[in-house]
């Protein structure tokens, strides 16, 4: 039984066990399609994915039916993502963030400063290496069809402006749950903590935190612009997003429906890409306007610098992946 055939026959056999008992609707096969996106209206991504269904939709004349379900409906990213692993689902957009655990050559994404900015992260990912990647989400039962932006990360905090590492001793900034991300700021000399996002404005508000990092989307989005008053460029993180598809519904469709799903998916990076650059500018004039302090960081090496410990941790656990490191860096 090949990859496809035992996916759907798992997305029958959970519908029949659970699905239809609960009076929910049969499970999508390829001609009809469930999809997955964690943002609200309006967004960025939101409206990507919406071109992206009807561009579908529209080409396929009617062989493929796609519908996505916008602000995490169907779950959390980690639920969702089973959920198209398993073919439940049939796209999605995902953050590669929290992939390391199923996918882990991933975790190279979440290397510090492993691109040099946001036109590296595009060369790479839009070429062989980006395949690399979608290669070895496929294996785990998804597909990689394009790459979004969500942004570079930078440091914010409610004291001070951060210049240089030494800015950062004793201070204690959020992130995500990653232990790249613990370790990066450790080595900067910060107090890492992860923590919930949905806490993290209460606690910069009261002082259980000093700072955490973001990008300016989020830093407005989210109101942490109003108890954190001063946001310094340091472009640590630059984490791609997929627009992936199962691979059971992918190897359903016909070499010609495939080609229009993967255009699709082509073109609705470029609008998603073209979207979100606009937004980081009115997202920085707005926090900017309410007299948030932003600095550019000159000295980014220093920050570079002090990452060597985290890439020999990386690479001593995961020495298969050291080629992968070096043929991102020496990507142009």
């Amino acid at each position: 039984m090949n990859i496809a055939t035992h996916m759907r026959s798992l997305a029958v056999s959970a519908a029949i066990a659970g699905g239809l008992a609960a009076g929910l609707a049969a499970p999508a096969f390829a001609d009809n399609w469930r999809g997955w996106n964690i943002h609200p209206a309006g967004y960025p991504n939101t409206v990507a994915m919406d071109q992206f269904v009807e561009e579908v939709n529209a080409n396929t004349d009617g062989r493929v039916n796609a519908e996505v379900f916008h602000s995490g409906a169907l779950g959390s990213q980690s639920d969702a993502i089973e959920q198209t692993r398993n073919n439940a689902l049939q796209f999605a957009n995902f953050n590669m963030g929290p992939m390391g655990e199923i996918v882990p050559a991933t975790n190279v994404l979440s290397l510090p400063f492993i691109f040099t900015g946001i036109d590296h992260m595009h060369t790479v990912m839009d070429g062989d290496i980006g395949q690399q990647f979608s290669d070895a989400l496929a294996e785990q039962g998804l597909v990689a069809l394009s790459w979004f932006d969500s942004g570079s990360r930078s440091f914010y905090n409610t004291s001070k402006p951060i210049m240089k590492p030494e800015d950062m001793d004793g201070m204690k900034f959020r992130v995500m749950n990653n232990s790249l991300f613990v370790d990066m700021v450790d080595n900067l000399g910060g107090n890492a903590t992860p923590m919930a996002y949905s806490e993290v404005y209460q606690a910069l508000k009261t002082g259980v935190i000093d700072g955490a990092e973001n990008n300016y989307p989020s830093f407005e989005s989210s109101n942490h612009y109003e108890v954190a008053k001063y946001y310094s460029i340091t472009d640590h993180l630059i984490i791609p997003e997929c627009l992936c598809i199962s691979t059971g519904a992918w190897e359903a469709l016909s070499d010609e429906d495939k080609d229009i799903v993967r255009q699709a998916a082509i073109n609705a990076a470029e609008t998603q890409r073209k979207l979100w650059a606009e937004r980081e500018l009115e997202s920085r004039k707005k926090v900017e306007d309410s007299g948030v302090s932003i600095n550019e960081v000159e000295d980014k090496a220093a920050f570079q610098g002090h990452m060597a410990p985290v890439y020999e941790g990386f690479l001593s656990q995961n020495p298969d992946m050291k080629g992968l490191v070096q043929s991102i860096q020496a990507t142009n």
